[in-house]
């Protein structure tokens, strides 16, 4: 078999490169090859277990969006690749030829190293959809549920365990969510998740107790919390077997790539989670498993396979989040101010909060609080974070573009914006321009 180009892996950043290469190469023949026969919506999973209805309802229609573009599909395992021959081999014997290949290998959970995890009633939350039936109907039959990890998977799945009324503790080293909040934010989405019925204990886990099936968590500081069922959510891992054994540059954090998405094989495109990541302000290597980075990354790659003609003016990545627990939305994108200032910047900070809705009777309305940090030297802005209802997870893209453009205090407090009573805040008090000359009158201040 011979493709012009074939992607290995078939999530959001498969799908999209190869839908990214037919659009800009329509003439090229594509090859998608992934090894699960069901996709799931990474983002989705946490979803399965309350409000979604079933597993199924977040199974990825992969070949509805690749076909009509006629996108070849095959269900398969690569296990080789071989870079000089541009060849690979698959689990069933398969030789297949390409002149462009393309990465999308993703990441696998990680298993922290602590006695018990092998017992049974010990999961992880992986993207495996049989994997993810079986996880389903266990969570159904247990009563208390111990969530190891303070990351958004974690919070997320807990919330919505919470939903089938089930007893859920999340235990975390320290506070929540903290590579991407301040400590205010963490201690908001504490605050909420305990309003809700969920227990947060902090501790360092020394092992999981029990015969053959998981009884119960075990902290170094001596505690013991119960469980029927414990899920682990401490990290992702990038796949990167396949990459090395090809011999390409793989660093700890994932598979090197230069600006295009080449590997050092420039014939060879990765994206997603198997890739390392450099931080936008400091160009240090960082993990980031998002599918919306991986999808961005995905078009990169695709429009670049055979040509540069897309060029990418930002060489580095900037980590934009969001998440929805417990009604309370959270969004945050580049530096956190703790991040700011370890790293040696001096910054200034500029604060908003109010209602997101104008007036503030109506019944969607919710308290919507904005921290952006801006360096002192030029104002320019490093990192937002947001807290509130559903309009935080858009508004928090307009503050990804203007960090990624390095647009300044002054830029933001002159932003002009679209504003409608059911829909945002008042343009008297829109919270980006309100934190924006909170900052504007300290720097002026010398604060």
């Amino acid at each position: 078999m011979k493709y012009d180009v074939v992607v290995i892996g078939g999530s959001a950043g498969g799908l999209t490169a190869a839908i990214s290469a037919k659009r800009f190469y329509p003439d090229k023949s594509v090859l998608v090859i992934k090894k699960e026969d069901v996709s799931m919506i990474p983002c989705g999973i946490p979803y399965i277990f309350g409000t979604l209805r079933s597993v199924e309802d977040d199974v990825l229609p992969t070949e509805r969006f690749l076909k009509p573009l006629g996108i070849d599909v095959l269900v398969d395992e690569v296990t080789e690749i071989n870079p000089k021959s541009k060849t690979l081999l698959t689990k069933s014997g398969r030789g297949i030829s390409w002149e462009k290949l393309v990465l999308a290998t993703g990441s696998r959970p990680q298993i922290p190293d602590i006695p018990g995890v092998e017992l049974e009633g010990v999961y992880t939350v992986s993207k495996d959809y049989h994997y993810l039936k079986e996880l389903r109907e266990s969570v159904e039959e247990a009563e208390s549920v111990v969530i190891i990890g303070g990351g958004f998977i974690a919070l997320e799945v807990g919330d919505e365990i919470r939903k089938l009324g089930k007893d859920v503790t999340i235990v975390v080293r320290s506070r929540l969510l903290r590579n991407s909040f301040d400590p205010e934010f963490s201690e908001m989405i504490e605050n909420r998740l305990r309003e809700v019925g969920i227990n947060v204990v902090y501790g360092h886990v020394e092992g999981l107790v029990g015969r053959e099936s998981v009884e119960g968590v075990k902290l170094v500081e001596g505690r013991e919390i119960p469980a029927d069922l414990v899920i682990l959510s401490t990290g992702y891992r990038p796949n990167v077997e396949l990459a090395v054994k090809a011999g390409l540059k793989v660093t700890r954090y994932g598979i090197w790539t230069d600006e295009y998405m080449r590997t050092s094989c420039l014939d060879i495109f990765a994206v997603g989670d198997c890739v390392e990541h450099r931080d936008f302000f400091t160009g240090k290597p960082f993990p980031l498993m998002l599918a919306s980075t991986a999808t961005f990354e995905a078009r990169i790659a695709g429009a670049n396979l055979f040509k540069l003609q897309i060029v990418r003016e930002n060489r580095r990545t900037i980590g934009a989040y969001s998440t929805h627990v417990a009604g309370l939305t959270l969004a945050a994108a580049g530096l956190t101010e703790e991040a700011a200032r370890k790293e040696g910047f001096e910054v200034i900070v500029g604060r908003a909060t109010g209602p997101d809705r104008h007036p503030a009777k109506f019944e969607d309305t919710s308290m919507l609080t904005a921290k952006l940090i801006f360096s002192r030297d030029r104002g320019a802005i490093l990192g937002a974070q947001l807290a509130g209802g559903k309009s935080v997870g858009e508004m928090i893209n307009v503050l990804a573009l203007a960090i990624q453009k390095r647009l300044t205090a002054s830029e933001l407090y002159t932003l002009q914006i679209a504003t409608h009573p059911l829909l945002t805040a008042s343009p008297v008090g829109y919270q980006i321009l309100q934190a924006a000359e909170d900052a504007l009158a300290k720097l002026r201040a010398g604060a």
